[in-house]
């Protein structure tokens, strides 16, 4: 692993500990050895509060290359989650992760967290990923909220 990538990493680790969003999660994954795998991390936001989203907690992947912080990691939901700016696949689309758009170097993990969940309620028209998301975002809000009611219930973790 590249040493700027590598102590960049190790630094963000140290900070989420310190200081992290109350109910969020972030840590890096582990190779098949059990190692540390300072490049996949597993995140866990909660649906925000007085929203259609409240209750669940949804799961996001966040993959770096060596050439972080230069360029940004590749942010996926798993499983993809019904919102109008993150596609099929689960990739979110926000400006704060494109590295043509929004990202800086200097953006941190607990940053990128922060601003995918901004993006739960308040979804981006200009910037359509899924189809079926983006036209009911737009032309049925009420059956919107309804899948998006119905989204939160299969993400409410298990006690």
């Amino acid at each position: 692993m590249s040493g700027i990538a590598e102590a960049r990493l190790r630094e963000e680790r140290k900070a989420w500990r310190r200081d992290h969003p109350v109910g969020f999660h972030a840590k890096p994954m582990l190779k098949d050895d059990s190692s540390t795998d300072l490049l996949r991390w597993e995140c866990g936001l909660p649906g925000p509060a007085d929203t259609d989203w409240a209750g669940g907690l949804y799961t996001v992947t966040m993959e770096f290359t060596e050439d972080y912080p230069s360029k940004p990691p590749k942010c996926k939901f798993v499983p993809p989650l019904f919102h109008p700016n993150v596609y099929p696949s689960g990739t979110i689309c926000l400006s704060i992760l494109d590295e043509d758009e929004g990202w800086r170097p200097a953006i941190t993990i607990k940053q990128m967290l922060l601003g995918i969940h901004d993006l739960f309620d308040t979804p981006n028209p200009n910037s359509p990923a899924q189809s079926e998301a983006y036209q009911l975002f737009v032309t049925n809000k009420e059956e919107y909220k309804r899948r998006v009611r119905l989204e939160a219930q299969k993400n409410i973790p298990s006690t």
